[in-house]
């Protein structure tokens, strides 16, 4: 195993590299506690590219704790949409009304204080203690284990928390007193931009390449050692986008549960014959003018996988729908209710956008 001195040997030439190839990132320009924790949520299982525009809208409209605390919750969802796992925003709420109520609405300096807010691990707290308040603190994700796993060619799987653990320890006995903020990100942006996951590491241009096991002995393309992930579970949908001359119909979700509280279009479980389909019609009292059949699509969630087909009904009135649909007109739906991106592919045949797409298109203009 790699000693304390040798592992330490990499500290001074990664904050050398880290300072003339720093990414310019929203949140590392101004580090405020508050817009450190909010980029840290939102990076997760996340492109730092693509939460660029999410983290301006989400800043611009809600600047403070205070503000994330008393924010309604559809419009908190609204500015969530397409970052996909939404109960983290919810325990950011959750976060800001408990710091608001016994923080004076400030979040606390402190490692151990801030692990027991919810939504709040040990990455995320060591990002906000070490980053925000120049705390020496752990904060070692994804990028940092693939990182310290490869320069210490470590055997252990990286998907147990033990081992994670472990390489907090390690992190801790290394972390420089006077810039640990500094030193946490320089470990994670070499592990998101030098080295890169599926035994792509661009070891020419890593500031720890001479002290790195597994370069020294080939083995970047073995490490780090992971177990696999479980089978996603197939669920197969037909989607329903429903339209008359000025209106479309959607729906929210159930209050628990995956996409818990969300807008989506109508949908029903399996794939629908045109026959099927017109029974479901007429038990509901929608009278389509026009049924067309639209193209597959699929969405990945962490533990489900859904196989879609759709259809585009059109009516003349949709005035008279009961409940618990909802008839809006589309324009609402982009910018009033929140809609899960798994309906991204459908989102076009009511010429709106969804999530990324939407912010995508936005700033193409």
């Amino acid at each position: 195993m790699m000693t304390k001195e040798e592992l330490n040997n990499i500290v001074e030439p990664l904050l050398l590299w880290f300072h003339q190839n720093a990414r310019k990132l929203p949140w590392r320009e101004q580090p405020l506690p508050y817009y450190v924790w909010v980029s840290e949520i939102m990076l997760q299982q996340t492109r730092v590219e693509a939460v660029k525009p999410f983290f301006a809208r989400f800043i611009e409209a809600l600047p403070d704790l205070r503000a994330l605390a008393s924010c309604p919750e559809d419009r908190l969802l609204k500015l969530w949409e397409g970052l996909g796992y939404y109960n983290r925003v919810r325990n950011m709420q959750k976060a800001a009304v408990r710091v608001t109520e016994e923080y004076g609405g400030k979040l606390p300096a402190d490692y151990q204080e801030l692990k027991k807010l919810p939504g709040i691990g040990s990455y995320t707290a060591g990002a906000i203690a070490s980053i925000a308040y120049g705390i020496p603190a752990p904060a070692v994700d994804g990028n940092v284990l693939r990182v310290l796993s490869r320069i210490t060619e470590s055997e252990a799987d990286i998907s147990r928390q033990s081992v994670k653990a472990d390489f907090e320890e390690r992190v801790m006995e290394i972390i420089p007193r006077t810039c640990p903020g500094t030193f946490n990100q320089a470990l994670m942006e070499l592990g998101a931009t030098v080295c890169l996951p599926n035994g792509q590491p661009e070891c020419g241009r890593c500031p720890a390449a001479e002290w790195c096991l597994a370069r020294i002995h080939g083995r970047t393309g073995e490490l780090p050692k992971k177990s696999g992930a479980k089978k996603r579970r197939i669920e197969e949908k037909t989607v329903l986008v429903i339209r008359d001359g000025l209106h479309t119909v959607i729906r929210r979700r159930p209050p628990k549960g995956l996409l818990a509280g969300l807008y989506e279009l109508p949908n029903l479980e399996g794939h629908l014959s045109k026959e099927e389909l017109l029974c479901y019609l007429k038990q509901e009292q929608i009278p389509a003018v026009r049924i067309l059949p639209l193209p597959e699509a699929r969405h990945i969630f962490s533990h489900v996988e859904w196989h879609m087909t759709g259809y585009l009904i059109l009516t003349e009135e949709l005035e008279a729908l009961h409940s618990p649909f909802l008839i809006v007109e589309p324009e609402r739906t982009e910018a009033d209710y929140p809609i899960p991106a798994a309906f991204a592919a459908y989102a076009g045949y009511l010429q709106i956008r969804l999530g990324q797409e939407k912010y995508r298109n936005s700033e193409e203009k």
